[in-house]
């Protein structure tokens, strides 16, 4: 699919909203960026300058990305595909699908960006169900290529293919979900790990530290090149299931929530927002761990293009 062609309709110009459209216009698609609050609307070009600058296409991007006011000046015959990123408010979701049922093309996918609401829920009542789909983005969105593709009950799975389509045209991995779940797959992935995580905390046997090192420097550190079932692959499937044999059974599988998290959570320590949490911060280190942490998966991200860019040529 030529990416030159699409074009899409992003709803909301936040953190999200933007990093998608400058993905898609990075790509050399048309973005239509809908952002209703004027003091959002006054930083848009300024923040989406700096995404495009970060990926290196600011001079060829800027001119492919128009910001409106209101949805009504969206040339709505010509969208592909539209994505809603606005707050993570059921009826301020519900209310903007009825409209975009109105103003997209029937046969326009109607998608979420929502990290905690399922699709099934944003589309309970609405008429044309099996166009909606959860198009789940990671931030920061213009640097992690995965996206997740949740379908409902409702969704037609040729709509959840196209869309697949239309994400690796513009670079992204698309994840698909094939039944609405809350967490969808990355999330409960992550929650599963981060509850073992706390717990060994809890009970005294590591910090921290030792939590973060072993994933950053050991296990997690081979996941850029293989996911946990292809790694498999490469040890042994034998060996995996005589060491879940072992561990399984002293697994903590609590529905509770850890203490080493709760604890902090009751004592104001909510990480970088107020200064603690699991570590202290500065304005200084907050600065310095934020430049950090995105050069890092910039670089990430340079190693794994060429297999990207190899997938998105055998898909042309």
């Amino acid at each position: 699919m030529d990416a030159s062609r699409i074009q899409v309709a992003v709803v909301g110009g936040g953190t999200m909203g933007r990093d998608i459209a400058a993905t898609f216009a990075h790509a050399g698609a048309t973005a239509h960026i809908v952002e209703t609050f004027a003091k959002a609307r006054e930083i848009l070009d300024t923040r989406i300058a700096q995404t495009f600058d970060k990926l290196g296409s600011y001079d060829a991007a800027r001119g492919r990305y128009t910001v409106h006011e209101a949805l009504d000046t969206v040339p709505w015959p010509s969208i592909d595909i539209v994505i809603e990123a606005v707050p993570e408010e059921l009826e301020v979701k519900r209310t903007l699908f009825r409209e975009l049922e109105r103003l997209a093309r029937r046969d326009t996918p109607l998608c979420s960006n929502s990290s905690a609401i399922g699709i099934s829920r944003i589309g309970e009542g609405l008429a044309t169900r099996d166009r909606m789909l959860n198009t789940h983005y990671f931030m920061p969105a213009h640097l992690v290529p995965a996206v997740e593709v949740v379908s409902s009950e409702a969704t037609d799975p040729e709509v959840a293919a196209r869309v697949c389509a239309l994400l690796r045209a513009t670079g992204r991995v698309p994840v698909r979900v094939k039944r609405d779940i809350p967490g969808f797959l990355a999330n409960r992935l992550q929650h599963a790990m981060s509850r073992e995580a706390f717990w060994l905390m809890e009970q005294g046997f590591c910090e921290a530290e030792d939590i973060d090192a072993a994933v950053r420097f050991g296990f997690g550190f081979r996941y850029i090149a293989a996911g946990p079932c292809l790694q498999r692959d490469h040890a042994g499937l034998e060996v995996h299931a005589a060491a879940g044999a072992e561990m399984y059974p002293h697994f903590n599988n609590s529905p509770e929530v850890s203490s080493a998290l709760t604890d902090r959570v009751k004592a104001n320590k909510l990480g970088m927002k107020t200064g603690e949490g699991f570590y202290s911060w500065t304005p200084e280190t907050i600065a310095a761990e934020r430049a950090r942490y995105e050069k890092t998966l910039a670089a990430a991200f340079q190693i794994i293009k060429a297999e990207l860019e190899a997938r998105a040529a055998d898909d042309q």
